[in-house]
């Protein structure tokens, strides 16, 4: 079992990323979405009464998906697992600033493949030791790696100049470019999201191999992902969370009809 703990700074208010995150959500969606591949939205539901972080949270919204996702998988999981077998359930409570998702493959691996993430989303630089309340042996296991969306480096196949956050400047709220090694001290508002992504992959021999793979995954994940989500600032701001629930919803249809038809799109595994 790997656990790491991301910790992603925005030039955000924390309502702004609640905005922000979903609807940037929806866009990759539809990103990821085509010739039999992608996203299937089975529920998206508030929910109630079910405690999260030691009870702190209860209440939000859930949902439910299903990622069909033959090409985006590492081709050496590909040549062990039998056809079919590439779907990835997302179950998600979303009881912001905090949220669990739960990613399963119980057609194939069961209970030998597991990737929790928990975020907690806070008005601060990053600095806090243990926003997740993790007992000691957890902690003990737990790597810290910070995420500088402006400075760290993307490979080219994943560069696009229009998220570049050292290029952007919001023309409704004026901010951008994040420019230099220390915009995070300079820049108001400012939060940041905490990730810890707990991943177990039970398979011998490749163990360490696939959870090491799913590491690296959600780290670039979250930085080309956290890239967007500021460098498409014009486009999410202002929305209410009311507009967000529409979009989810033309979405879903959307994603049915994609799913069906097209090409392949989105990011695929490397060959690793």
């Amino acid at each position: 079992m790997q656990i790491k703990e991301y910790r992603v700074t925005m030039p955000l208010t924390v309502d702004e990323y609640q905005v922000a995150q979903l609807y940037c959500v929806a866009e990759v969606s539809k990103n990821e979405t085509g010739g039999g591949e992608g996203i299937e939205v089975i529920k998206n539901e508030p929910f109630k009464d079910f405690p999260l972080l030691g009870g702190k949270f209860s209440s939000g919204q859930y949902t439910y998906k299903i990622y069909h996702l033959a090409s985006k998988v590492p081709a050496f999981i590909r040549l062990l697992a039998p056809k079919g077998s590439m779907e990835v359930h997302e179950e998600a409570w979303n009881a912001y600033p905090y949220c669990r998702t739960v990613l399963t493959n119980p057609g194939y691996m069961k209970e030998n493949f597991v990737i929790c993430i928990e975020s907690l989303h806070l008005p601060d630089v990053g600095d806090q030791f243990n926003v997740h309340e993790l007992p000691p042996e957890k902690l003990k296991n737990r790597e810290v790696v910070k995420i500088d969306i402006a400075n760290d480096p993307i490979s080219a196949k994943d560069y696009k100049p229009e998220t570049d956050p050292t290029k952007f400047k919001s023309k409704k709220t004026g901010r951008g470019p994040l420019v230099g090694p220390n915009w995070k001290d300079e820049v108001k508002p400012v939060m940041t999201c905490y990730k810890l992504v707990t991943c177990e992959f039970k398979w011998f021999g490749l163990q360490s191999k696939v959870e090491n793979v799913i590491q690296k995954s959600e780290r670039l994940l979250f930085t080309v992902f956290h890239r967007q989500v500021f460098c498409s600032m014009d486009d999410w701001y202002g929305m209410s969370m009311a507009d967000i629930r529409a979009i989810e919803d033309r979405t879903k249809e959307e994603l049915e009809k994609l799913r069906r038809e097209g090409e392949v799109r989105g990011m695929r595994a490397e060959n690793e």
